[in-house]
């Protein structure tokens, strides 16, 4: 199965079911896969939908979450999980991470809880807040920055029969520190100074994030 890239489905629009996943303060349960997971803030649910992807055997649900002030947004954290409609079908796969450039990627793994594998990359990207992914929120009337932001992204199937891919991304000038606007300093060969101590600061919160992910009984 290849992740359908939320971008793109958008078109069928849906209230995702709430008993299959909910944030409760800064816990995430989901009850397909059965998982819990430790967020970095708590965070409000700005949107959700679900898609029908037939010829992957597969429905695919997304939920935006954001952290906010003064309307504006400081954080987006987005959760897209793939379920296997087909029994028959093959067990579901996913694609390596890929970063944006690798010039702008500071790290990329692998860990392992149980039988479970989890691949991680941290990056840095561009909020657009024209992206076509994000009108939802804009509509919500929640203004994105355009500016350079740090992004966490992790990915892991669940038995073949779940797929998790989550996007976690803060404003870079979100972090109470001044930082340069420009993509050159923040280079994996040359951050330095206040962009490597933004840096850290998210490294840290996005990794514990990760290392939360506890299986629950099924």
């Amino acid at each position: 199965m290849i992740w359908v890239n939320f971008i793109l489905i958008l078109g069928m629009i849906s209230n995702a079911a709430a008993k299959d996943l909910e944030v409760k303060g800064r816990q995430l349960v989901s009850q397909k896969p059965p998982f819990t997971m430790t967020l970095p803030w708590e965070y409000r649910l700005i949107h959700s939908f679900s898609h029908d992807n037939p010829t992957e055997s597969s429905l695919t649900r997304v939920y935006f979450y954001i952290r906010e002030k003064e309307k504006k947004a400081e954080e987006m954290f987005i959760i897209q999980i793939s379920d296997k409609t087909n029994p028959q079908a093959l067990p579901m796969t996913a694609q390596p991470l890929k970063p944006y450039t690798e010039k702008r990627m500071y790290s990329k793994a692998k860990i392992k809880k149980g039988e479970l594998e989890i691949e991680y990359l941290t990056q840095l990207m561009a909020w657009n807040p024209e992206a076509k992914s994000l009108q939802p929120i804009v509509k919500k009337g929640i203004s994105i920055p355009h500016h350079w932001a740090l992004q966490g992204q992790f990915q892991f199937i669940y038995l073949g029969e779940h797929g998790v891919f989550v996007r976690y991304s803060k404003d870079v000038n979100s972090f109470g520190m001044k930082v340069s606007g420009e993509g050159k300093a923040w280079e994996k060969d040359l951050l330095s100074g206040n962009e490597k101590k933004v840096y850290e600061v998210f490294q840290k919160g996005f990794m514990e994030m990760v290392n939360s992910i506890a299986i629950k009984a099924p």
